[in-house]
């Protein structure tokens, strides 16, 4: 029984933030409130609460499930920084589009829909400087591994966003994959590993 309960829940879940994002995107974010999310998607605003927390919930809780990925992926491996790049490149190949390198229309207008809201990016920032804390507690908490921490994923979060500019400027992921592989392959290179 409680399987289904979590199906139920799940499937509310991803209802609600369907509705929120596909509103957001045809109306905008500031232009929608609470109620028409809450209406289109069939439920009360309180249930709508009890899901997210906040109205910038509904859209970044895609992020949020990437959140402490670094940490994890670093505390897992005796290399960490290597680690760490080597996931951003297989996300490359992958298209992944945490890295910015997805021309999929829905992915391409979820993420100008993210960097172009204020209130999105700041919640966004918000959840980069969680990520950063929590890699650079794994890195080991000292002033040092805040630096590394820092530069790694703001090394990511740069690399992402020239991908997510250059195909929302009408490249193909497919035609920036060689030069998004480069820049990434240059920019970790320069960063320095604890030692």
């Amino acid at each position: 029984m409680s399987g289904l309960r979590e199906r139920k829940k799940q499937q509310t879940h991803d209802a609600l933030s369907e509705a929120a994002i596909a509103l957001f995107l045809e109306r905008g974010f500031d232009q929608v409130s609470v109620a028409d999310i809450a209406a289109a998607a069939d439920v009360s605003k309180p249930t709508l609460f009890k899901y997210f927390a906040t109205k910038q919930d509904l859209v970044l809780h895609r992020i949020a499930d990437h959140r402490h990925e670094a940490a994890r992926l670093a505390q897992a491996s005796p290399e960490p920084i290597e680690a760490l790049a080597q996931h951003f490149h297989e996300g490359l190949e992958q298209r992944e589009p945490t890295t910015g390198l997805n021309d999929h229309p829905q992915v391409l207008a979820y993420y100008n829909l993210v960097f172009t809201t204020a209130a999105l990016a700041t919640r966004l920032r918000e959840f980069m400087d969680d990520d950063e804390r929590a890699l650079a507690a794994v890195l080991g908490g000292d002033l040092e591994a805040e630096l590394l921490a820092a530069q790694v994923l703001s090394t990511q979060r740069i690399l992402g966003y020239r991908n997510w500019l250059a195909i929302s400027g009408g490249q193909s992921a497919t035609k920036r994959y060689p030069a998004a592989r480069d820049e990434a392959e240059t920019a970790f290179a320069r960063i320095r590993p604890l030692g």
